[in-house]
């Protein structure tokens, strides 16, 4: 007999307990083996990306590509008996030379019991955090792979805000509850954390029951606590807080730079985790372009600073990302030449201390706000330093920084004009340190020298060879005065430049002694006075040329006037002339210079007749002194042939337009015949006579004539007078009456009442009369003076 297979028994009612147990165990069972599954798969991927480190440092060392990479990696790990991941950890350790590397042999030599290289679980932990942006998995992994093995059961990352608050990154250890209660903790609540950040230390208690002090998981985990701050590149930006169940336990130096690479860790996690919008806290790393869009809006300057690629731990650098349009630089630079450059860069004197780089520093670091109502701030305008006081504010934004500044308004001006004076001045400052031997210079002076910005600066006891040889004694005495007597001292010397150019230069410089009294420093400036140079050269040139110019121009005044001396007298004695008395004045100008050409004549012709002329050349100098001596004496030539006035003036016309070089004149010219008392008289253009007849005094008519030269041809009107016993006649030239504020017919009429004044007070002395005229005349043009007066008998 036998069964039937493939087919069961029917159960019995009382086997279905079993059956539900069965499967119960059978689910448990394999959801263990997927949770270990999960374990061995986040294992391995931690694993794998320490390996690639590996490979990678293997890549560099090696030359190769990364197979023969990776085969050479599992060739020296079977070579040395162990595993690859613990090799990898090794080469890693090795090539990184970090906090972590020194770990692990400190670590296992200050422990007894057993546990894995803490170098391999610190480098799990690493890989973890570069493969993922999860703080929350971060945490987990520190818990997992570091804390475990030293007997925490939690750890907490908190993102720090720089209003002071926090929020809850990232957890482990702590239940669903809990870590939603403690999202977010805000400002003023003194937690572990909190107070890990204010000291910038690792604070660590007991157990948090004694601390009295609120955080997460306080009534679940009571243990020790431990808090250190998480930073990165100077800035602070979180805390790692690590709970344990029972006591803090005691922190030896290895393990404390443990938990510090823990927390390099967690500020790594940090630089990448961004709170959700939408949650309580709100703290979103601002952007970029938000942020401008901020800046942009205010009306006072900003500047939009973030920390600078490259920068190390010490010290640290900021880049100038952004200015707003309202910003102004108080060094009088445009704003596109600050956008790019470096904090210390743009502004060098930033760095002393309890300057803008030290609240730039702390604020970036902390997250605390930075005000200051009075801050002094520091440019160098072409080496030049320039200081201002201004209101500044300091906030963190994220991973940037926004510096606000409200400066005095005339501070940009005086730097723009700075500015302005050196370049056209052409002035370039210096300063060297004789200690040292450090030079610096600004832009202006390397082009002064003719030098690129690049090219090391000239040093002053160096001076000379750049120098004209002939120069070298002043450049000497220059320093001699600067560095031993330590005086101020300048010097002017022709600079030979590079490129064959020579500038005439100017230096001034002072010494500057240190603390203890030693000459240390000297600073001062270069000019190029090149421009000036070659001025002063013309106007020396210029002088020499005027100064002979002037010697000549008096040396022909003095022989002009010897002429006219020569040949008019200024002091002359009575005429002794037939049926009458003459007189004669002649009063020359007042400056040498303006010796003129005004003439006269009195004597008896051939004829018995009386030749009387006052004549006047238009001009001063040599030439009208000449011209007077042509036409005086042609007139006495022509005067011997017996014509009449007027045709003696025609042909002095001809004279003066055809023999003289360009002269012009005007003449009065009379006949007085003595038998007849009868004077024939015509004029050139010139002013008439006075005739002073019983007191009355009066002009004789206007005769038509055209003064001397002006045409080759000209004819004159002659006139006649009857002259009786007692009569003056006055004859002059207009150096007499002339005045710049009066017409002429005015000043004639003032010698018309002068003429009878004199006539009543004097009587019939010539002489004393012609001196009157001379001493009271009201004339202003200091000009020459010629006056011929005959009184009949």
């Amino acid at each position: 007999m036998g069964t039937q297979r493939g087919t069961n028994p029917a159960p019995s009612a009382g086997s279905t307990p079993d059956r539900e147990a069965t499967a119960i165990g059978r689910l448990a069972s394999t959801v263990e083996e997927l949770r270990c599954e999960l374990e061995r798969a986040q294992a391995d991927t931690a694993g794998r990306a320490l390996i690639e480190m590996a490979v990678g440092v293997l890549i560099e060392r090696l030359r190769c590509g990364p197979t023969e990479a990776a085969a050479q990696l599992a060739d020296l790990a079977d070579r040395s008996g162990g595993s690859v991941l613990e090799l990898a950890s090794e080469l890693v350790n090795q090539a990184a030379a970090d906090r972590i590397s020194a770990i692990a042999g400190e670590f296992l030599a200050a422990s007894a019991r057993p546990v894995d290289p803490a170098a391999l679980r610190l480098r799990r932990t690493e890989a973890d955090t570069l493969a993922s942006t999860d703080a929350p998995a971060v945490a987990q992994s520190m818990l997992d792979h570091a804390l475990r093995p030293l007997g925490a059961t939690a750890v907490a990352i908190w993102a720090a805000h720089p209003d002071q608050s926090l929020s809850l990154a990232g957890g482990a250890g702590f239940s669903e509850a809990e870590a939603h209660r403690w999202r977010h903790v805000p400002p003023g609540v003194p937690t572990p954390a909190r107070r890990a950040l204010d000291r910038r230390e690792t604070v660590g208690h007991a157990t948090i029951a004694d601390a009295q002090l609120p955080s997460i998981g306080s009534l679940e985990i009571g243990g020790g606590r431990l808090a250190l701050p998480a930073g990165s590149g100077g800035r602070l930006v979180g805390v790692l807080e690590i709970c344990w169940p029972d006591a803090l336990p005691p922190r030896s130096p290895s393990l404390q730079r443990q938990f510090e690479a823990l927390a390099k860790l967690a500020a790594a996690a940090l630089e990448t985790w961004d709170a959700d919008p939408a949650g309580p806290s709100g703290h979103a790393d601002t952007g970029f372009q938000e942020l401008r869009q901020l800046t942009d809006g205010l009306l006072d300057p900003c500047l939009i600073l973030s920390l600078a690629p490259g920068s190390g731990d010490a010290p640290l650098q900021f880049a100038i990302d952004h200015v707003n349009p309202a910003f102004v630089d108080f060094a009088g630079r445009p704003g596109n030449a600050i956008v790019g450059a470096r904090l210390l860069e743009a502004y060098p004197l930033a760095a002393e201390p309890g300057g803008l780089f030290d609240a730039v520093e702390h604020t970036f670091a902390t997250g605390e706000p930075f005000r200051a109502q009075n801050m002094r701030l520091s440019a160098l305008v072409d080496g030049v330093p320039l200081s201002t006081r201004a209101q500044v504010a300091i906030s963190r934004h994220g991973r940037r920084l926004a510096v606000v500044w409200r400066l005095d308004d005339g501070t940009p001006r005086v730097a723009r004009l700075l500015q302005h004076a050196q370049r056209l001045g052409r002035i370039g400052g210096f300063e060297e340190n004789l200690l040292t031997g450090q030079i610096a210079w600004n832009e202006t002076l390397f082009d002064l020298h003719g030098l690129t910005p690049s090219a090391r600066p000239v040093a002053l006891d160096r001076l000379a060879d750049h120098a004209h040889p002939d120069d070298r004694p002043a450049i000497e005495r220059f320093l001699r005065t600067l560095l031993h007597h330590r005086r101020p001292a300048s010097c002017a010397f022709r600079l030979q430049r590079p490129d064959g150019v020579a500038r005439h230069i100017r230096v001034v410089a002072e010494p500057v002694a240190g603390t203890d009294a030693q000459l240390s420093m000297v600073r001062g400036a270069y000019q190029d006075i090149s421009a000036q140079h070659w001025t002063e050269v013309a106007l020396a040139a210029t002088r020499d040329q005027l100064a002979q110019s002037e010697q000549q121009a008096a040396e022909r005044a003095r022989l002009a006037l010897q002429l006219q001396h020569a040949i008019m007298p200024p002091a002359h004695g009575p005429l002794d002339l037939p049926d009458l008395r003459g007189a004669v004045r002649y009063r020359p100008a007042e400056k040498d210079h303006l010796v003129g050409g005004d003439w006269y004549d009195a004597l008896t012709l051939p004829t018995g007749e009386v030749l009387l002329c006052v004549g006047d050349v238009a001009g001063h100098g040599i030439e009208a002194a000449t011209g007077m001596v042509a036409l005086r004496n042609a007139l006495r030539g022509l005067a011997a042939t017996g014509a009449g006035p007027a045709q003696l003036l025609t042909w002095l016309n001809s004279v003066t337009h055809h023999l003289t070089d360009s002269v012009t004149a005007t003449a009065v010219c009379g006949l007085y015949h003595p038998g007849t008392r009868r004077l024939r008289w015509a004029r050139a253009g010139h002013l008439p006579p006075v005739l002073l007849r019983d007191g009355r005094a009066e002009t004789l008519p206007q005769l038509g004539g055209i003064l001397l030269g002006a045409i080759d041809h000209a004819d004159y009107e002659e006139g006649e007078v009857l002259l009786r016993g007692g009569d003056t006649l006055v004859m002059y030239t207009d150096g007499l009456i002339e005045r710049r504020d009066q017409s002429l017919q005015a000043c004639l009429n003032s010698l018309v009442a002068l003429v009878e004044k004199a006539s009543a007070g004097i009587g019939d002395d010539l002489e004393a009369h012609l001196d009157h005229l001379l001493r009271y005349s009201g004339a202003d043009t200091d000009d020459d003076t010629c006056l011929v007066g005959i009184m009949i008998r």
